[in-house]
């Protein structure tokens, strides 16, 4: 590391919002980094979005403040002023780089003017973690409101090739680096499948598939119910689990379950899954399946691999560039037929044993050290152009 690089802010979600994916991975790349040696100072937000804005039943943790990280609360994601007053702190403080979390075009007005302001010190570099550029879910403005963010940042990391892709054509000139999501390797060990099952409740003699996470329109849980409906998976002894909240109206797949005859095979458990849960739900799981419609990537893959469980994906985005079809599991065309077709082959094949051993060695790819790297080599591209 070059030890000029010292002092790094990263703005972005994380306590005191309850644990999920973006204040999970800012958290655990605050550590990544610290232990690389940099200062790192967190600057997360006092209000992230209005209430009637937010799809889930709260948006605050019930857990103390992690001892081992500097948080400061300070950005509300509503008010132009504070934007200028957490710009205006920031282009004082002079970090070396300033990391900004992005994922939705809501936090573009609030996250570019910060940035703006910052980079008048001449001094700090402003890096851009680009969860998505255009979202899943799309709304008027959209493309006004990206564009002002990302003509605010000096460089880009992204997550899936689609990201960099999108970036690249809407501005060619900014650097822009890929490196795979880490594992979320935060939630400790793996439990045994007896411990799990007793922790859940579950019955020892079924299979179970797992849907895990944030409920919403674009992860295809339709897509799933359809596919699992299907006559050939009555043969098995397999119930498919649903874990996370519903983001979006239940009563869609409520409705599905009923028509399917699905009842004694889905177990609904549609709460925030807290992360001292999260060993029991994927100890339990056979196969964690994502059947997106649309995606970049997901921090779900990844805590499949921390707990090397084989994985089924869709074809979108960039999952499959991080679920190699055959090996580790299932990168599927994105429609039921096909989800269908790879759920029996894993269920009449028994995979398990096969896609668990290509786990361990494939899982070896996604480490934090290498996304560490990757905002440092982009950080030596940001340099040397301004020396140009």
């Amino acid at each position: 590391m070059n030890q000029l690089k010292k002092r790094i802010v990263l703005l972005g979600t994380t306590w005191p919002f309850r644990p999920g994916g973006i204040a999970t991975f800012n958290e655990r790349l605050a550590r990544a980094l610290i232990a690389e040696g940099y200062e790192v100072v967190i600057y997360t937000f006092s209000l992230q979005y209005p209430g009637f804005l937010f799809p889930g039943t709260g948006q605050y943790s019930n857990q103390p403040a992690p001892i081992d990280l500097i948080i400061r609360i300070r950005v509300n994601s509503m008010n132009p002023f504070n934007w200028i007053s957490v710009g205006k702190e920031l282009r004082r403080l002079s970090p070396d780089i300033l990391i900004i979390r992005f994922w939705i075009p809501w936090m573009a007005p609030a996250l570019g003017t910060i940035a703006r302001i910052v980079r008048k010190n001449r001094h700090t570099r402003v890096i851009s973690l680009a969860d998505n550029i255009f979202p899943h879910e799309k709304r008027p403005g959209d493309k006004l409101l990206i564009n002002f963010f990302v003509r605010s940042i000096d460089g880009f990391v992204t997550l899936s090739y689609k990201v960099l892709d999108d970036l690249k054509k809407l501005r060619p000139s900014v650097p822009v680096l890929y490196t795979p999501h880490p594992l979320y390797d935060n939630f400790g060990k793996a439990l045994s499948r007896g411990e799990a099952l007793q922790n859940l409740g579950l019955d020892p003699n079924f299979r179970y598939l797992l849907f895990f996470g944030f409920i919403r329109e674009y992860k295809g849980l339709d897509w799933l119910l359809t596919a699992f409906a299907d006559p050939g998976m009555r043969k098995f002894p397999v119930k498919l689990l649903v874990a996370g909240e519903y983001y979006t109206s239940s009563n869609h797949y409520d409705q599905m379950i009923t028509d399917y005859h699905l009842a004694d095979h889905v177990i609904l458990h549609t709460k925030f899954i807290d992360d001292s849960m999260v060993p029991s739900w994927f100890g339990v799981a056979d196969l964690v399946v994502q059947p997106y419609k649309s995606a970049t990537q997901s921090g779900v893959t990844q805590i499949a691999y921390h707990f090397e469980k084989p994985i089924l994906v869709t074809d979108v985005g960039g999952l499959g560039e991080i679920v190699p079809h055959g090996k580790v599991g299932y990168s599927v065309s994105p429609n039921p037929a096909a989800i269908t077709e790879a759920l029996l082959d894993f269920l009449e094949n028994n995979r398990t044993a096969e896609f668990t051993a290509n786990i361990k060695v494939e899982k070896k790819r996604f480490s934090w050290e290498k996304m560490v790297e990757t905002i440092e080599m982009l950080d030596d591209r940001i340099l040397k152009n301004r020396l140009i």
